[in-house]
């Protein structure tokens, strides 16, 4: 399995957890098997794109993909925004959901595949 599936399926695994879910219940709210769910989780199977979108929605998840030319202004608008959270109206500094919005993988500077 390559770094790159690893790093979606840790972060799909999280998201479950972290959600409070069981596989059996996102699989009741996201439409694929709990078997399935399972072995995506253990990398037992390839994630196809269905499944990872139906997973995706449920977790309150977002897939975006975007030209490496814009990565720059997407982590700007990201860093500002985490700023919008830590800075608001309750001014405690502490937003579980910003620290959220850094994507699950993105292609370094010289990964060209």
């Amino acid at each position: 399995m390559s770094y790159v599936t690893e790093q979606i399926l840790e972060s799909l695994r999280e998201a479950r957890v972290r959600k409070g879910f069981s596989q059996r219940e996102l699989s009741a709210r996201s439409g694929v098997p709990q078997s399935h769910i399972s072995k995506i989780e253990s990398g037992g199977v390839d994630l196809r794109m269905s499944s990872l979108i139906a997973l995706a929605r449920v977790l309150d998840l977002e897939l975006l993909v975007a030209p490496k030319k814009s990565i720059p202004a997407i982590k700007s608008i990201i860093r500002s925004s985490q700023g919008a959270y830590h800075n608001g109206p309750n001014n405690n500094g502490i937003n579980d959901e910003a620290e959220q919005m850094s994507p699950a993988y993105q292609l370094g500077e010289d990964d060209d595949d």
